[in-house]
């Protein structure tokens, strides 16, 4: 199989193919990667694909909540505060020489790493990477300036889907980039905020006030600092005592120290699952592509788990001041204003925005 993909860090050329095939398909991997000729006839496919999926995801309340709160954490001016699927309108005027234009500038063998797993040895590789990939010439890369966020001023930001029985909510903020020292942390952290089943925010809102079926939390890192989310659905009627909730664990995340027992649970979810990532070729291939596009250094995987087991609950605390202390929260809520608005209202929670679903602010 051959795919093509991008993320908000990078763009890859996926190959999958027996070991006895693996050479062609390299060379096709290749041919795809470096002599792209973008048909007419597939960017205008690929446009009105992707229009239709920003109107899907128009109605869908639980990607409009992630979209708006990229908008509102991060500002109009910064990469991550739009969609990876981009704009209606930045979709609709791009260009064919536009893309031709970004792949010369971008697409170049110092700009690149080729990441292979499977039945081949170095020396294998490395005759049939150079027949593949030798004459790919090296460029002077273009210099992307670090973006900073410009989040909105308002800690509560309402998306009106009137007439709607469930409320999307995410709480968001700004978080720590994948290269940060403080990854082993934040991800025991976040473990018994709302990583596990058995999270201190699931069990608040399912198990103890039946608000919603599930709640959930995690770190969304990238190459620049990503966010933190808490997200949930919820009946419509309990939204409100349901936010309230959720800033009530923040704060207490915040003001006392995890258990000893969340600390084991969390610190052995961890490390339990990191064979996971490489059980197959492909989960190889893919968590030694994050070494390179999150510049993690080649010992990485082999002391992460050294890493975790140093957690102690001091270091989580002190993880949960930084990242998740209840000050530096939007909370996002896409529901029926009518009903939702004024017992949010009475939360308090700060400077309150009205946006629509594609994350523009309204005039109230």
């Amino acid at each position: 199989t051959l795919t093509a993909a991008s993320t908000m860090d990078a763009s890859t050329v996926t190959v999958s193919a027996l070991s006895s095939n693996f050479g062609p398909a390299l060379a096709l991997a290749a041919d795809v990667a470096l002599h792209p000729s973008f048909p007419a006839e597939e960017l205008e496919r690929e446009r009105k694909s992707r229009l239709a999926a920003i109107a899907d995801q128009r109605a869908n309340p639980a990607v409009v909540a992630a979209n708006v709160s990229n908008a509102a954490l991060f500002g109009p001016r910064h990469p991550y505060g739009y969609s990876e699927l981009g704009t209606e309108a930045s979709v609709k005027q791009v260009s064919r020489d536009e893309l031709s234009a970004f792949w010369k500038k971008n697409y170049l063998p110092n700009n690149a790493a080729l990441v292979v797993a499977g039945n081949i040895t170095a020396d294998e590789l490395k005759s049939l990477a150079e027949n593949a990939f030798g004459g790919w010439a090296r460029g002077t890369l273009p210099r992307a300036p670090a973006a900073t966020p410009s989040s909105t001023a308002a800690k509560l930001v309402i998306v009106d889907t009137g007439g709607a029985q469930q409320s999307q909510m995410r709480a968001v903020a700004i978080g720590a980039a994948r290269s940060t020292p403080d990854f082993p942390r934040m991800e025991v952290l976040n473990e018994v905020v709302g990583g596990l089943f058995s999270s201190r925010i699931n069990l608040n809102l399912r198990e103890e006030h039946g608000y919603t079926y599930g709640a959930f939390s995690r770190f969304v890192y990238r190459r620049q600092p990503g966010y933190f989310v808490v997200g949930s659905g919820i009946r419509t009627d309990v939204t409100a005592p349901a936010i309230a909730e959720v800033m009530k664990e923040l704060k207490r995340i915040t003001t006392d120290s995890i258990t000893e027992e969340e600390l084991a649970l969390g610190r052995d979810s961890i490390v339990r699952s990191l064979p996971a990532d490489f059980e197959t070729s492909g989960s190889t291939a893919g968590a030694l592509s994050n070494i390179y596009i999150y510049d993690l250094g080649p010992q990485y995987y082999s002391d992460l788990p050294r890493r975790i087991s140093l957690v102690n609950t001091e270091s989580v605390l002190g993880a949960a001041r930084k990242y998740m202390a209840p000050g530096r929260v939007i909370m996002v809520v896409v529901g029926d204003r009518k009903r939702i608005e004024p017992e949010l209202r009475k939360l308090n929670l700060g400077p309150i925005e009205i946006r629509d679903a594609n994350g523009k602010v309204l005039k109230e």
